[in-house]
């Protein structure tokens, strides 16, 4: 198209070149002139070179296309919906209920042995009827495999007889009985058989001290009076000495803490144990 258009330039300038030579020249010869040569046209020059077009800008990296996840040709299916019941729900299960326990009444005959340790200390030079005594059980009382009363346990009564040794009769007497048991803070009924302790007899301590004086005043009484003066001296002599006797008391009844004592129930004692 640049190369036409060049063409055309060029022709057109030389026309215009040629006409105007003609008008300046002033015709000689008034007639009509020959006619002039045909103009030649002028040779046509070599167009200039084109601009060599500008490069066209690289076209851009093409962004990394993403990948799809490859998917499965058959179509995925939408899940059912959940059928919907009318119907209640089932209630929910209870738990097991623990086993109940077992119980059986055990009883600890009469007669049964108990071995005590005396609590409260006693003497019948203080005692009184109804002083409270307390001792506790050395060894558990068990029943067919059954613990009825455990070791440790309290067991409360009080005095029920008590006798000083007399002038003449040298014998102290003290008795006691329990009626109560204590186990846990608990106090239940426990009658046991009564416990007699006697203190020790004093008849030969007796019997020295009235041979004693009698002795004294038959030697006296034969000194003063010969035979007759010895039998009354031994007749004062022993007087004397069953005086002293009456004077002098015989020995009580003493039972420290910690004493041992050995009795048996009175009466059937039972209680309610758990069978495992």
């Amino acid at each position: 198209m640049t190369k036409h258009l060049m063409s055309v330039v060029l022709l057109s300038t030389a026309l215009a070149t040629g006409c105007g030579g003609s008008s300046n020249e002033t015709p000689q010869n008034p007639e009509t002139p020959a006619p002039a040569p045909a103009a030649q046209p002028a040779p046509t020059e070599a167009p200039p070179p084109a601009a060599p077009a500008p490069a066209a800008p690289a076209p851009a990296a093409p962004a990394p296309r993403q990948t799809a996840p490859r998917q499965s040709a058959a179509p995925s299916r939408p899940a059912a919906p959940p059928a919907v019941s009318n119907a209640a729900p089932a209630p929910a299960p209870r738990p097991a209920e623990p086993p109940k326990p077992v119980y059986r009444d055990v009883s600890a005959a009469v007669g049964t042995a108990l071995s005590l340790s005396l609590i409260t200390p006693l003497s019948t030079e203080t005692a009184k009827v109804e002083t409270p005594v307390t001792a506790r059980l050395r060894q558990p009382v068990v029943v067919d495999g059954f613990t009825v009363v455990p070791a440790g346990a309290t067991l409360h009564g009080d005095v029920t007889e008590v006798e000083r040794a007399g002038r003449v009769r040298g014998r102290s007497r003290l008795v006691i009985r329990f009626a109560e048991v204590q186990v846990n803070g608990q106090r239940d009924p426990f009658r046991t058989n009564a416990l007699t302790f006697e203190g020790e007899a004093t008849k030969g301590e007796d019997a020295a001290k009235v041979g004693g004086g009698a002795g004294i005043g038959a030697v006296i009484g034969g000194i003063v009076g010969g035979a007759s003066g010895a039998a009354k001296g031994a007749a004062i002599g022993g007087a004397a000495g069953g005086g002293a006797v009456l004077a002098t008391r015989g020995r009580d009844v003493e039972l420290a803490e910690g004493t041992e004592l050995n009795t048996s129930l009175a009466s059937p004692y039972s209680v309610r144990v758990e069978v495992k």
